[in-house]
């Protein structure tokens, strides 16, 4: 969806809200935002799934597809809650059942914030790998090649394999990967009602774990039925569910603090159009996890995987080295580290920007938990 497409989605939104709300229809209208909302939602999925397990660009699982990723939840927080609270009374969100609805929203937002902590520091080991990487490209490209450049690009491609095998339940993350950099300030644990929150923290704590914050988020995430499908409880859901699917294929492709156990079933209710595709991408990210969760490694990211492919061949390649080498052999070898030099020239070109959209993700959902927050003061008590 394009920024015009999402300004004329939240302008219609504005434009109904600022009639009278007492007139005939205005149900009617309301189901009809949703459902425009909910098809959007279903080609934005649609097209997530339809990238190539494979490919020189935008593959299945790249970092190029975790920015579109994070892009669609950015877009869908900000229709939802044009849905939720634009030009609507505040006594309206503080009725049941969204007096329960929405506390329990709030606490997925603040465990989605720890896990943007948590996958920052992953992106770091993700950057360490690439550096390493790169080291070996570089020893690998000297001509002319002999043993010693085998064995400095061996050392690196060692380095490399040892880092990409994490093992998550030694914090061996947060070992590798600078601790130092988050999106809180210092002030972070001051309480919310001194302008800040208590949850924001430099660095994840120590016995934190990834994949305990997934099944707590899960827990009372149930579609709504009945009449409740169609009205305020629904988006409720909607916000509800995409903020766990995104968190949880971040966990599942960034390396991240204790993920053993990571479940692979979302509560994702399958009889409704807009959730086909998003179920299509979960069952495939779960069962490649369940494939390799037990072999111990860094993520499912693309990037990732194809340097621990090409650098496992390269392994083989520097300990029968012999020089000059056999020119067939020295020829496969040229194509794959060309290979894996396009898959660090990928990575330097989008792991920054994938940072600085996860840090946008972060200040999105702290700006959200307060609008939620103002709301809920203003309409009663906060449950």
């Amino acid at each position: 969806m394009t920024g015009t497409d999402q300004s004329s989605f939240l302008g219609r939104i504005s434009i109904r809200r600022n009639q009278v709300n007492a007139m005939e229809g205005y149900h009617e209208q309301e189901i009809e935002d949703l459902e425009l909302f909910q098809k959007q939602l279903s080609d934005r999925f649609a097209e997530l799934l339809s990238a190539p397990d494979d490919g020189p660009t935008e593959a299945f699982l790249s970092i190029s597809w975790i920015r579109k990723l994070v892009d669609v939840f950015l877009c869908c927080e900000t229709e939802c809650k044009a849905i939720l609270l634009m030009e609507r009374d505040a006594a309206q969100i503080s009725k049941p059942p969204l007096d329960r609805l929405i506390p329990e929203l709030l606490e997925r937002v603040v465990k989605a914030m720890d896990i943007c902590n948590a996958v920052t520091n992953g992106l770091e080991l993700v950057r360490h790998c690439q550096k390493l990487a790169e080291i070996a490209v570089s020893a690998l490209e000297q001509k002319p090649f002999g043993e010693g450049q085998a064995r400095r690009a061996k050392k690196a491609l060692v380095s490399l394999m040892s880092a990409m095998h994490v093992d998550d339940k030694e914090s061996s993350v947060q070992k590798t990967a600078e601790r130092s950099w988050s999106f809180g300030r210092r002030s972070g644990n001051k309480d919310r009602h001194h302008g800040h929150y208590r949850s924001l923290s430099w660095q994840v704590a120590k016995h934190w774990s990834a994949s305990k914050q997934i099944h707590a988020m899960t827990m009372n995430l149930a579609a709504p039925r009945g009449p409740e499908a169609s009205c305020l409880p629904a988006p409720v859901y909607i916000l509800s569910l995409i903020i766990v699917f995104v968190m949880w294929v971040l966990i599942a492709a960034i390396p991240c603090q204790e993920r053993s156990g990571l479940t692979t079933h979302l509560p994702i209710n399958k009889h409704v159009n807009w959730t086909h595709s998003l179920a299509s991408i979960h069952d495939k990210i779960g069962e490649e996890w369940k494939k390799k969760e037990k072999k111990g490694m860094a993520g499912l990211l693309y990037e990732m995987q194809k340097m621990e492919k090409l650098g496992q061949s390269l392994i083989e390649f520097t300990d029968s080295y012999q020089f000059p080498g056999e020119k067939e052999k020295l020829d496969e070898v040229a194509a794959q580290v060309a290979e894996l030099a396009e898959v660090c020239r990928r990575m330097d070109e989008g792991l920054v920007p994938l940072q600085m959209l996860i840090r946008e993700a972060f200040h999105r959902l702290v700006r959200n938990r307060t609008e939620f927050l103002d709301v809920l003061e203003q309409g009663g008590p906060v449950v």
